[in-house]
This record gives C-alpha cells, structure tokens and sequence, in this order.
C-alpha cells in the first residue's frame, strides 16, 4: 500500500512517461516552481526555475516534441508526508543514460519540483 505521495509520484512517473501532458500538469498547483539544469542550459534566462502551469506546460511540449522517445526507468522512491525524492535513470535513444534524481515538494498537489543530475 502506498501512501498518498508516493501515489501522487507514481502517477506522475506514469503521466511523464506516456507523455500526457494533461495528466501531468493536473499534478501540480496553479503556483508550482519548477527547477531544472537542463532549463539553465536551454533557456538561460530562467536561470533554471521557472514558475506555474503554464509555464511547466511549454516546458514539457518542448521537451516531449524535442525527445519523442524520452522515458524515465524508476530507481527508487522514497516520500515523507511533505516529499517524495524520486531516483531513475533518463533515456533517450541515442543517449547515454543519466542517473537522475527528482524532488516533489507536496501540499495536496506539488508546489515545487527540483532536478538534480550530472
């Protein structure tokens, strides 16, 4: 049995990977901060944060239209009452895989989420 946020990660993990942006936006609140290096690089303006539905929602077209093919391998999960810190390996054809490591901060819906990579 899962607790609630390691239900909201799964479902998360699931709408990414089937790329249903619907599904996935519907996750986060009107408000949510988003951070992200591979943001920092592409868009360098944001500095690597950027902040609300909207803005998640281009974020994820993008990448979705960039990488077609783009699917996340869960490692591990692990959550509290107030995170999950979800571990999986990036892939992408014609990629190296990349270890990654994935913060939800929750408060019913996510409020903020945080990448972390080499």
């Amino acid at each position: 049995m899962h607790t609630k946020n390691e239900e909201i990660a799964l479902k998360w993990l699931e709408a990414f990977n089937k790329h249903d942006i619907e599904k996935l936006i519907a996750l986060y609140s009107d408000d949510a901060v988003h951070y992200s290096p591979k943001l920092k690089i592409l868009q360098p303006e944001t500095m690597g944060f950027i902040k609300g539905k909207s803005h998640l929602k281009q974020w994820w077209v993008d990448a979705f239209e960039r990488l077609p093919q783009l699917h996340y391998q869960l490692i591990i999960l692990t959550a509290n009452d107030k995170a999950v810190c979800i571990e999986y390996v990036r892939k992408v054809p014609g990629e190296e895989d990349m270890l990654v490591a994935e913060i939800l901060d929750i408060e019913e819906l996510i409020i903020a989420s945080r990448v972390y990579h080499g």
